[in-house]
């Protein structure tokens, strides 16, 4: 039993007193928000650290930004399982750092806070041990123009592939099924050539995004939403269920399409801020609890949201994602621990490589959720580990929202199990 796991087990320890605390700024402007007609209420989380030591700490409870699908850019618009929205990085890029500040996210997901740090014309530095967050990701910093898009379709040999699975016709109809590894077989061997470039990450990107979904489109018949692949068992009974097969759908124009939809925002001012960072920024795939490639004391901001227990299987939602990039999922080894206090010390681990690279005076925003019913707070759990990384507990931020699009689809009530709540804590790295 290491330390953590033993001050859990053993608890509070007898003669600890809760030190004084200073108000920041942020504590003032979360207290006084009311952009949308609401009050902040304001109460206090308490908990017990892994030495045994009280500690509350300020929670404010308030909707602080929009619930509408389409409030940011559209550079955005990549499904991935379990993603924040991009106004949440925006909220604390905007109050915690300036121009040119380092914002980091140690597990990057689809990109979001990196594309949003970019965005605002700070530098992005992200890693993820899933190499799907960095083919989702790098492209977007790095946008093609759709002239540039469609001359490099038109160049691709969709026919030419040297395997086609046939259990994956219950995703796809033949023709489309055989354009799809065309594409693959033209990305990956032109990745081992070391010939791939910007346009080609784009594509990939893109039809990564689109191998399954529930509208005409995707590549494949009606199949779960598209952030996440179900099984071939499950999707034959789906197809028996809803009486479909798979329609033919050409690779090249839903690509198009796509890229047209995410470049839709993609304005001058878009792309001169976006150049202006492209070579400073950092995409590492890697494990997030050593990054040796950032500096130390160096970053302004970490914005992120970490895996939450085993609420979510990461590895069997991107199965046929990996396929299509040539990767072997059970190679990636993610971090999808089942119990409490295993994915507590997981999280100290990278707390203390967070509290290595912030400069001081550096915050962290930490989105974590109810899981199991809301029997376990990670805001709760995640407050112990910053702690024992060195870094000072500031406040708990709750944002509340209305029904989102992902709640309906998996009908959850509103405002039941952290789905429709964004559990922000915030910590700083004291100032020299």
């Amino acid at each position: 039993m290491n330390n953590i796991e033993s001050n859990l087990e053993f608890g509070f320890a007898a003669g600890h007193e809760e030190a004084p605390r200073l108000k920041s700024p942020l504590d003032e402007q979360l207290a006084a928000f009311n952009e949308f007609g609401k009050s902040t209420r304001v109460r206090e989380t308490k908990v017990v650290t892994f030495d045994g030591a009280p500690l509350s700490v300020p929670t404010y409870v308030n909707e602080y930004w929009t619930s509408k699908q389409r409030a940011a850019n559209s550079l955005h618009e990549i499904s991935y399982r379990a993603c924040f929205k991009p106004q949440l990085p925006r909220f604390f890029i905007q109050r915690l750092t300036g121009q040119g500040d380092i914002v980091f996210d140690p597990f990057m997901g689809r990109g979001t806070t990196l594309i949003e740090a970019g965005l605002l014309g700070r530098t992005p530095s992200g890693c993820d041990i899933n190499p799907l967050s960095t083919v989702l990701t790098r492209p977007r910093l790095h946008p093609p123009t759709m002239d540039q898009v469609i001359r490099r379709l038109a160049q691709i040999d969709f026919n030419t592939a040297n395997e086609m699975p046939e259990e994956l016709l219950v995703f796809y109809h033949p023709e489309t099924l055989r354009e799809i590894c065309g594409l693959r077989n033209y990305l990956i061997t032109r990745l081992a050539r070391a010939e791939s470039d910007l346009i080609d990450d784009w594509i990939r990107m893109v039809a990564v995004s689109r191998l399954t979904g529930h509208s005409p489109g995707y590549f494949s018949v009606y199949t779960l939403p598209p952030n996440q692949a179900t099984s071939m068992v499950a999707q034959r009974r789906i197809n028996k269920k809803r009486g479909k097969q798979p329609e033919l759908r050409h690779v090249a124009e839903i690509i198009a399409r796509k890229s047209q939809q995410l470049l839709s925002d993609c304005d001058a001012a878009v792309r001169l801020a976006l150049s202006r960072i492209a070579d400073r920024a950092q995409v590492l795939s890697q494990h997030s609890g050593k990054v040796a490639e950032i500096g130390s004391n160096t970053v302004a901001l970490v914005v992120t949201s970490p895996p939450y227990l085993d609420t979510v299987d990461y590895a069997g939602d991107n199965w046929l994602r990996c396929w299509f990039i040539g990767v072997d999922p059970d190679s990636v080894k993610l971090t999808v621990p089942k119990k409490l206090v295993v994915w507590q010390c997981a999280m100290t681990e990278v707390m203390h490589e967070l509290h290595r690279i912030l400069r001081p005076g550096g915050h962290v925003a930490f989105e974590v959720g109810e899981v199991r019913g809301g029997k376990i707070k990670l805001e709760e759990a995640v407050l112990t580990c910053g702690v024992a990384a060195g870094l000072s507990p500031l406040l708990i931020m709750i944002n509340e929202q209305q029904f989102t699009k992902t709640a309906n689809c998996w009908g959850v009530d509103n405002n039941s199990k952290g789905t429709n709540t964004n559990r922000i804590v915030v910590f700083r790295k004291s100032a020299l």
